[in-house]
């Protein structure tokens, strides 16, 4: 894969969006003609960046990618919701407005999982929920949505004897046959285990990737080599796209470097210039 425009690759995802409306990550992923797992990235910081909108419902594991204007949309993946929850989002897409302790137990917690679809207000000192994409009067019925999140009632449940289970064989774990999904993956558990932040990705192809990071509180460019050994053009290289980012920069590679290249690392750290004799 060669490098590509991390920007068009994102405009094309909010266009992918703006047209599709609420879609899962596979979909999207299939759209850019990217790994599941680049997309992800890539989701994720244009969550971050307010440019588009996530899920609370997840279908498996992965959220639903929205604009802010697609909330309707959500609607179709009520499917996926859990037995009670689904029960809780039928009521309240029936009943358009509930009155929280009228409720039984166990639709109240129900109310409470299904954030997306059931948003709790406060009329005269008691809880409502309404439907998500119904509008009420707010100021004329002196009522203030609660944006914060409710605290979850426990359903009271009788105590049963535990049953004694069988330990089940845990599951092997599907190693992903792109060799860029497994290096982004190795490259994101190191940057977790160092507490260094990715605040965006510049540019990736087979060699490599090239990240903006934040580390100590100092934003940094990190060229993550997909190779055992990294050689003088790869530290060139690497200067280079640090200078175009007007950062310092840090180098990862698969494995320690050669004492070569430790040694020229070492050599030029203190080097202020080199002149030639006229």
């Amino acid at each position: 894969m060669g490098n590509q425009d991390t920007t068009q690759l994102k405009e094309k995802i909010v266009d992918f969006l703006r047209i599709k409306g609420p879609s899962l990550p596979v979909h999207i992923a299939q759209e850019i003609k990217l790994s599941g797992l680049f997309t992800s990235a890539f989701l994720s910081e244009l969550f971050s960046e307010k440019k588009i909108k996530m899920s609370h419902l997840r279908v498996g594991s992965s959220p639903v990618y929205f604009l802010s204007d697609q909330e309707q949309g959500l609607e179709k993946f009520s499917i996926h919701l859990k037995s009670k929850e689904k029960e809780a989002f039928l009521l309240i897409k029936e009943k358009k407005i509930l009155r929280d302790y009228e409720q039984e137990p166990a639709i109240r917690v129900a109310m409470r999982a299904i954030k997306d679809f059931a948003i709790p207000f406060e009329k005269d000192g008691e809880l409502y929920w309404k439907y998500f994409i119904v509008q009420i009067p707010v100021e004329k019925e002196n009522i203030t949505i609660l944006e914060t999140p409710i605290e979850e009632e426990k359903e009271e449940k009788k105590e049963k004897p535990k049953k004694v289970q069988k330990k089940k064989p845990a599951k092997k774990i599907q190693k992903s046959k792109k060799g860029n999904d497994k290096f982004l993956a190795k490259v994101k558990e190191f940057l977790a285990k160092e507490n260094i932040e990715i605040k965006g990705i510049e540019s990736f192809s087979k060699e490599g990737i090239v990240l903006k990071v934040q580390t100590n509180g100092e934003e940094k460019a990190f060229i993550a080599y997909n190779k055992k050994r990294i050689d003088e053009k790869d530290l060139i290289n690497a200067n280079q796209k640090a200078e175009e980012l007007g950062l310092k920069y840090i180098i990862l590679s698969l494995e320690e470097p050669s004492k070569k290249i430790k040694e020229l690392i070492e050599a030029i750290k203190n080097l202020s210039g080199i002149e030639k004799i006229e």
